[in-house]
């Protein structure tokens, strides 16, 4: 629509750039977002700072926060908002001794903090695995920062302390909180538990959150996961049953790859692209390179009860690996390459596309359901920790 309107005789505005910057970082459409921009500054629409707080969002969600920084730092009519949206972004990559930083400098420089910023800087914290931070940032908000803790601010506090392995402090906090406790805490201990190997209190936590949103959907895909996890394969096979007796279905796993400005979508165990069959090759090709140096694959993400042959040929066709071969063999060597998953990624696809960006020479961003994992040299900026 907005390409047809910047061939019509209607003028764009700022109002218009806002909302077309915003629908490119939801899909990460790098390409269409710098065009965008350019679009902006050739046609002189001024870039007050609403545009620059969509800008910023919108490359903090493309993965590239040079560009984000660099809008960022070019914004004359800063608001608290704009901070914001830097904060966000640095959380979104992990980036938390940046985000601190950003903070100390926001307040010093006279700005007020609210609700959204000092749980911008928590998240951060919540990503990076800073605790101790996290935990004080929490600790004196209402009296240091005066903003008072929202039912989003102690979800957060349990995330972080659910990452870490502090489940029993997780637990106390809910129990401890002077308003009701919402389903996306439990949800969070529960994954926690499921990850930490915890099956008293994640069962005890499944409870709690039947007894406040039991019509929910995602919540016995949630359950079969964590028995899952503990290999308690009828308890799971029970909560599928529920799940089915109630018309439910686990939403697929998909990832989006921008190519040259042209969105390619691909789902787990996909066949529907053209380039179906060389996909497939790339992958067997993928596959074979990784056992030569060495990569074993890890079935733990896998979460059904087959036979381990089946399950690291399950791992093998996830969305993000056929994206990432269609990308090996339809892009320019060298070139990187962005995708956008709507799920965590799994263990054993963290771990085998550090060893593709290394085997490969391509630097990998992908962006899942938490954050941001950028992928270079067989390394990635999530430190593992996500």
């Amino acid at each position: 629509m907005f390409g047809r309107m910047a061939s019509s005789t209607v003028r764009p505005n700022e109002i218009t750039l806002v909302a077309v910057v915003g629908a490119c970082g939801e899909l990460g459409a790098l390409g269409h977002g710098l065009w965008a921009h350019a679009y902006a500054l050739r046609c002189k629409l001024a870039v007050n700072c609403f545009v620059a707080t969509a800008l910023v969002e919108m490359y903090s969600r493309c993965g590239k926060m040079d560009l984000a920084e660099q809008v960022f730092a070019g914004v004359a009519d800063m608001d608290t908002r704009c901070y914001n949206a830097m904060l966000q972004g640095l959380a979104f990559h992990g980036h938390g001794r940046s985000a601190l930083t950003l903070f100390g400098r926001m307040r010093a420089k006279g700005f007020p903090g609210d609700s959204v910023t000092v749980l911008a800087v928590m998240c951060a914290c919540a990503h990076a695995g800073m605790v101790d931070e996290g935990r004080g940032l929490f600790d004196r908000m209402k009296v240091q920062f005066g903003v008072t803790p929202r039912i989003e601010h102690y979800g957060c506090m349990v995330d972080i302390l659910g990452r870490s392995g502090r489940l029993d402090d997780a637990e106390k906090l809910i129990r401890g909180m002077d308003i009701p406790p919402n389903a996306a805490m439990y949800r969070s201990l529960i994954r926690a538990c499921g990850i930490h190997g915890k099956l008293e209190l994640g069962e005890r936590m499944i409870e709690e959150l039947m007894r406040v949103e039991a019509e929910q959907s995602g919540n016995y895909v949630l359950m079969s996961n964590f028995y899952a996890r503990m290999r308690l394969w009828e308890d799971a096979k029970r909560a599928r049953k529920e799940m089915k007796a109630m018309g439910i279905d686990k939403s697929p796993g998909s990832s989006l790859l921008d190519m040259d400005g042209v969105l390619h979508e691909f789902l787990t165990g996909d066949k529907t692209h053209p380039a179906s069959r060389e996909i497939y090759a790339m992958v067997q090709e993928i596959e074979a390179r990784l056992n030569d140096c060495g990569h074993r694959r890890s079935t733990v993400g896998v979460l059904f009860n087959v036979e381990e042959d089946d399950k690291a040929d399950t791992l093998s066709y996830h969305s993000e690996r056929l994206a990432i071969a269609f990308a090996l063999i339809a892009s320019c060597p060298g070139a990187p390459i962005r995708i956008i998953k709507n799920l965590r990624v799994c263990g054993d696809c963290h771990e085998s596309t550090k060893l593709v960006s290394r085997l490969y020479g391509r630097e990998i961003i992908m962006r899942d359901r938490t954050r941001f994992h950028h992928l270079r040299d067989g390394h990635c900026s999530c430190g593992d920790f996500w």
